[in-house]
């Protein structure tokens, strides 16, 4: 059984940062990719950062040069480095990756349980 576990959340100041980290249960052969979802009350979840298998990075319009998105190790499988955070960027942020079991293996997709960021002015 494989869990994601955000951490790292909290409220903060505007202009302060924030670093969220993946931690994965399990044993995971490699890391496909890892993104990062935001999600407010009552709105659809939506893509903030996606970290592809090639290294390719995308982000948000929004966060484009506040947020960096990086793979961690073997446990710690990813990071959202938040910067100059905003009162906009308040959202419970989700972790998602593409975990793989052994060598040549499928990827599957897991989702985190979220951990909430709150940002006053």
């Amino acid at each position: 059984q494989v869990q994601l576990v955000e951490s790292g959340g909290g409220s903060v100041q505007a202009g302060e940062s924030l670093r969220l980290s993946c931690a994965a249960s399990g044993n995971i052969f490699s890391v496909d990719d890892i993104a990062w979802h935001r999600q407010g009350p009552r709105k659809q979840r939506e893509l903030v950062a996606h970290l592809l298998g090639d290294n390719t990075t995308l982000y948000a319009d929004d966060v484009k040069g506040r947020f960096t998105v990086s793979r961690g190790d073997a446990q710690t499988i990813g990071f959202l480095q938040m910067s100059d955070l905003q009162p906009e960027d308040t959202f419970k942020y989700y972790c998602y990756a593409g975990l793989r079991f052994r060598s040549g293996g499928r990827t599957y997709h897991f989702w985190g349980q979220g951990t909430q960021v709150t940002v006053s002015s």
